[in-house]
């Protein structure tokens, strides 16, 4: 499973104009996704939260995950033209800052569904580092 930013766009066009992952590099429909963001220093999310310092914000991270949690979650047949929205965070860890020149790997694992309700293991990595793991849980409608 590999997706550009078009065609990720075409399976979560309710992220747009706020879409943080550039590509899907692998994974399998309805069972798990990985997404890359590459971190530039010309985001425009670093204007308003920290200015002074570019660090990208954790919950920008968590919603990062949720994208690619939704793109796996989307990419069955059966879910086309539905929408992925994020119900909850738990157990958010932040390990690392993630900062510009960064290039963070995207990872979400859905472990478990019931209907329209599913839940995935996500975690964000640089350079194999642990920047952010949580498990978010979806509602397709």
């Amino acid at each position: 499973m590999q997706y550009d930013s078009n065609q990720i766009a075409e399976i979560l066009p309710h992220r747009y104009p706020f879409a943080l992952v550039d590509k899907i590099v692998d994974g399998e429909p309805g069972q798990w996704a990985k997404g890359v963001k590459c971190v530039t220093v010309n985001e425009p999310f670093f204007q308003g939260h920290f200015p002074q310092k570019h660090v990208m914000p954790g919950v920008l991270l968590i919603e990062a995950l949720a994208q690619v949690g939704g793109v796996a979650v989307l990419a069955l047949p059966e879910n086309k033209g539905k929408l992925a929205f994020l119900g909850r965070v738990k157990d958010a860890r932040f390990k690392r800052q993630v900062v510009p020149g960064d290039v963070v790997e995207l990872e979400c694992r859905l472990t478990r569904q019931k209907g329209p309700i599913g839940v995935g293991e996500c975690t964000a990595r640089v350079d194999g580092e642990i920047a952010v793991m949580a498990e978010l849980t979806f509602a397709i409608g």
